[in-house]
């Protein structure tokens, strides 16, 4: 019979893979549009867990009004992100100089950039402490199940990465902008020939990829209490990681390799030290590129 300790661990690891996969699937959803990582997508993550702070402290917010909150704080996040350090760089519409290796470059500097502000002006204006979310909000509550104890936080995390992946498949498959999304990321240039509005599209992208980033920021906040003006730096690499590991383009496979990498890194958490735990999903990605290149869903470039 296995050690309920370790079935802890498993089930932390499940919920912290949960989150990982849905901050991968922001990335992926960009990069299936524009062959460009978001590295402001972590600090996106950061503002959902300060919007959440603020709605409860601030703001004074029950939890049920703070999940709107924090969604349209998130849309608006993804609409600023594109219009700042996306747009300016896309000055023609064809497929090649959108895809562009300059144009990637450019993204990715320009991304970071505005992240790096954004973190920056939340630790000047916090001072870079921990800052405790209400007890009356947090998510810390045991739960028993069957033997197993894990926190209502960690039940909330595994069931809104759920909701939420749910939520975006119906998006993509039975909506007219999913149906855009999908077009675009297919084939660009005939997406456009057809009359799609492509930078209406993008716009779409971004915001519903920053609304993932938000909500998982809120739940992770309420869960663990507290949030951190850098906290989105070690999510956006973790994020990154899980992307390539599951494919670049992949939204199964960036649940997967969100799974993988969190229940990898609660099973060696029980039998190495927890410094090193970090290591693991480094190593699952330098034994992905070096036997799998493309990912564990990846496909074959044309």
């Amino acid at each position: 019979m296995i050690d309920h300790f370790i079935l802890g661990q498993l089930a932390i690891g499940v919920s912290v893979g949960m989150t990982y996969a849905v901050i991968a699937i922001g990335l992926t959803l960009i990069f299936r549009v524009l062959s460009a990582v978001n590295f402001a997508h972590g600090d996106v993550y950061t503002i959902g867990a300060f919007a959440t702070l603020i709605g409860a402290t601030t703001l004074a917010l029950p939890l049920w009004a703070i999940v709107p909150l924090v969604l349209a704080v998130g849309g608006l996040s993804g609409w600023t992100v594109e219009r700042l350090a996306f747009r300016p760089v896309r000055r023609f519409t064809d497929e090649a100089s959108l895809r562009s290796r300059a144009v990637r470059e450019a993204t990715l500097l320009s991304s970071l950039a505005l992240g790096i502000v954004v973190r920056e002006a939340l630790d000047q204006v916090y001072k870079g402490e921990w800052l405790v979310i209400p007890a009356s909000h947090q998510l810390t509550q045991p739960v028993n199940l069957g033997g197993v104890i894990v926190s209502t936080g960690e039940i909330a995390i595994a069931g809104s990465s759920i909701l939420l992946l749910i939520g975006l498949q119906y998006l993509l498959h039975r909506t007219r902008i999913g149906i855009a999304i999908r077009a675009v990321s297919s084939n660009l240039l005939g997406a456009q020939f057809s009359g799609i509005d492509i930078n209406r599209v993008i716009v779409a992208v971004f915001i519903v990829a920053s609304i993932l980033g938000a909500a998982a920021g809120m739940v992770v906040s309420l869960t663990y209490g507290s949030v951190q003006s850098f906290m989105g730096l070690t999510m956006i690499v973790k994020g990154f990681v899980v992307m390539v590991v599951g494919g670049l383009t992949s939204i199964p496979g960036a649940v997967v390799a969100g799974l993988l990498v969190g229940v990898a890194e609660a099973a060696a958490g029980i039998f190495v030290p927890s410094a090193w735990t970090e290591m693991v999903g480094y190593g699952l990605l330098l034994m992905t590129l070096l036997f799998m290149p493309r990912g564990l869903f990846g496909r074959r470039q044309a």
